[in-house]
């Protein structure tokens, strides 16, 4: 499976962008898909994942402001971002699992990542 994100970029406090994540290879085999980023300094954290039933998850940093879909047709997963802030800027990387073990929530259960795209949210 390889993973494709796009829609990056910079955007002013409060504004919106909309990530893409296209999946390729053996897309048909995928269960659940996330979105996850990371700030420099600071770990990378799991922020939405979608599982193969349209259960979502937010953490609680973009719960509220951010929403997570897939298209399967197009093998595509989406993360509509509003209300950015500045500590929304990080790189954002796609991610993807084959087989639904473990909680989806929780990036140690993903497989396959994404290149990352940069999204920076200036004042």
């Amino acid at each position: 499976v390889q993973l494709v994100e796009s829609g990056g970029g910079l955007v002013q406090t409060g504004g919106s962008l909309r990530l893409s994540c296209s999946a390729s290879g053996n897309a048909d085999s995928i269960d659940a898909m996330g979105w996850s980023r990371q700030a420099p300094g600071k770990e990378r954290e799991l922020v939405a994942a979608i599982s193969s039933g349209d259960d979502p998850y937010y953490a609680a940093s973009v719960k509220g402001r951010f929403t997570v879909s897939r298209d399967n047709a197009k093998s595509t997963l989406y993360l509509q971002m509003t209300g950015l802030r500045s500590d929304d800027t990080a790189v954002y990387y796609c991610a993807a699992r084959e087989g639904s073990y473990g909680d989806y929530s929780r990036s140690v259960n993903y497989a396959y990542w994404g290149q990352g795209t940069q999204v920076t949210v200036s004042s």
